[in-house]
């Protein structure tokens, strides 16, 4: 197809409406009202049946038995930006590009797209590999999930299962956490005492004056250069004043903290109940990959007012504001992450743009000091007319780069970003009758405070796709993503040969703190004997299958002492997005860093078009 600017048809304002499309009416389940609904039936030829676990394929991006010969091969080596890489930012940033009528190609040296988003199959199971909880898909508003306004400017809709609650495991016990400041004000009392109640509410009372200031930007909104004045500043400069004259005073100075660390507003209000300050920090991490001190109170503010539940996931619900409403749940993407990999493809094609699979990018060419296209590993050279994306992290990218080509400062600086942990994972595949009657969807088991919650072993999170849809597992069988969260070290693998004993013997010793939290979410009737499939993956696994330099989640960026990077580099015509750059860790922070790229690529007022045609 080829692309074309936007026509005016293209850019009429869609009605508003939930970015997940509606399904069946769903079934009470106890304990947490889930629904078990159905998954869509069609899926997108790029989900193919292959795995991306350590122990199978005999090469990174090539499960066994499919011939390696067929990489490297783009038909049409040439377009206005090339973006290396598909993850979530990456296609984000391809799908708006196509939108605005740019010729995008997009070079995904995977068999398949999605980055750490990307689900596979074994079995007839169909897995997860990355996030695995979705707040919402709002489009509309100013809390909207950046993913679901990409989402909605290409067309495309992801049928969605609702929920409201998940289990906990901590020292102080086991409890069902419900959404709504008000349930969960119930579990603190319940579970922890009266104590814990008015701390949390006093928390509440802090932040809720501000977080109107932390919503009042859209994100789709920004771009990386000048622009921004328009686009940004003066499109929603009389809902930023408006918001900073309803919070008054108090709340205005505590505005003022907003890119400061939350845990410089936590300690201001006195707050002393250690369950409280442990689960504030639990959020941190879940969230950013860094405790309440190096995490952005803007980003915290969001998510404490809406009912400060644990987050089971990498997917950064910063914009979940609907959680604090009445009759407010919780949504799962059917079909798995991979259904909004789909969407995001379909997206991408509808409007010209092109994808490119098992095409690794071995260098980024630079000629006269600016960035004009890239070299793959089968030697073929892809030109760009405007820009290179690069979707890699910071330290990957600085790999693709030919020697002194940027300034030995930001080479420095990059090479000295501390990085998050890694993660050991574990995929399984059962009968329902092997576990428990009423399984919800997900789990989060903490072992021990005193380890603290970015302790290695320590933090285990569960999720139970198939508890709510049908679909995702063989009939009467059920789908299991269990990993440790950024918590496990590098160095403990590096240099493992992954054949030998040592290898397995670690496998084995590390991934059993993850079998034991599956014992305790899934009751006495599970056994791991019985499991149809059983996978543990290692950092060794993220790191070659992720492309992650070292397997990490992303950069250990804290609050008050650095901020993450924009998209642009030193070379002109080179860009990057992902959590390497701002806003950082997340689904919804790496889908609008990768509109950030798009919107700076084009023109203030084609930008400000798909903004009003968005409807925000």
């Amino acid at each position: 197809m080829a692309a074309s600017a936007l026509a005016s048809r293209a850019l009429q304002p869609p009605p508003p409406r939930r970015h997940c499309s509606p399904a069946p009416p769903p079934r009470a389940r106890p304990a947490t009202a889930a629904a078990r609904i159905p998954r869509r039936c069609a899926r997108a030829s790029v989900r193919r049946h292959a795995v991306a676990a350590d122990e199978r394929s005999a090469g990174p991006a090539f499960p066994e038995g499919q011939n390696r010969a067929l990489s490297g091969a783009v038909e049409r080596p040439e377009a206005d930006v090339v973006v290396i890489g598909s993850g979530l930012g990456g296609l984000c940033c391809a799908g708006l590009l196509a939108r605005y009528g740019q010729d995008v190609l997009v070079l995904e040296s995977h068999d398949r797209p999605g980055g750490a988003a990307h689900s596979f199959d074994i079995k007839g199971f169909n897995f997860d590999s990355g996030p695995s909880l979705f707040s919402g898909f709002q489009s509309r508003g100013p809390q909207a999930n950046p993913l679901a306004q990409v989402l909605d400017a290409l067309g495309e809709s992801v049928p969605c299962a609702s929920y409201d609650s998940w289990m906990v495991y901590v020292p102080e016990g086991q409890f069902l956490s419900r959404i709504g400041p008000t349930d969960f004000l119930k579990d603190l009392e319940a579970f922890v005492g009266m104590d814990a109640v008015q701390e949390w509410k006093k928390l509440l009372d802090a932040v809720i004056p501000i977080s109107a200031a932390a919503m009042a930007l859209p994100p789709l909104s920004i771009r990386g250069d000048w622009g921004v004045l328009s686009t940004a500043a003066g499109r929603y400069a009389p809902s930023l004043f408006k918001s900073f004259l309803e919070m008054g005073p108090q709340g205005a100075l505590g505005a003022t903290k907003l890119l400061r660390p939350f845990s410089e507003i936590v300690d201001s209000l006195e707050l002393k109940n250690r369950f409280v300050r442990n689960w504030i920090d639990l959020l941190c991490f879940l969230l950013a990959g860094v405790k309440s001190d190096g995490a952005l109170s803007a980003e915290m503010i969001l998510v404490v007012r809406t009912n400060g539940s644990s987050l089971p996931s990498a997917s950064k619900p910063s914009y979940a504001m609907e959680w604090y409403k009445p009759g407010c749940m919780l949504e799962y993407p059917l079909g798995g992450s991979g259904a909004i990999i789909d969407a995001l493809v379909r997206g991408i094609e509808k409007f010209g743009g092109r994808l490119t699979l098992r095409s690794h990018v071995e260098k980024i060419l630079i000629e006269n000091g600016r960035a004009v296209g890239v070299k793959l590993r089968s030697g073929q050279v892809v030109r760009a007319k405007k820009a290179v994306v690069s979707n890699a992290s910071m330290w990957d990218t600085l790999d693709l780069l030919p020697p002194n080509v940027v300034p030995k400062s930001y080479e420095d600086k990059v090479k000295a970003t501390p990085q998050c942990e890694s993660f050991m994972h574990l995929h399984l595949g059962f009968d329902e009758e092997n576990a428990r009657e009423d399984l919800g969807i997900h789990h989060i088991v903490v072992n021990d405070w005193n380890k603290g919650v970015d302790g290695e072993q320590n933090v285990v999170l569960i999720s139970v796709p198939s508890a709510l849809g049908k679909g995702l597992a063989p009939p009467g069988k059920h789908i299991l993503h269990a990993y440790t969260p950024g918590t496990e070290p590098f160095s403990l693998w590096e240099g493992l040969d992954r054949k030998s004993a040592e290898y397995r013997r670690l496998k084995e010793e590390r991934s059993e703190v993850m079998w034991k939290a599956v014992e305790l979410a899934l009751g006495p009737r599970f056994s791991r004997e019985k499991c149809d499939v059983k996978m543990v993956g290692t950092p060794l696994t993220h790191k070659r299958f992720l492309r992650r330099n070292r397997g990490t989640y992303g950069p250990a960026i804290k609050a008050g002492e650095a901020t993450f990077p924009g998209q642009a580099t030193p070379i002109p015509q080179l860009f990057c997005c992902g959590d390497s750059t701002f806003p950082g860790i997340g689904v919804p922070a790496v889908a609008a860093s990768g509109a950030i790229v798009a919107n700076t690529l084009v023109p203030v007022s084609q930008h400000s078009e798909l903004l009003d045609a968005v409807g925000i």
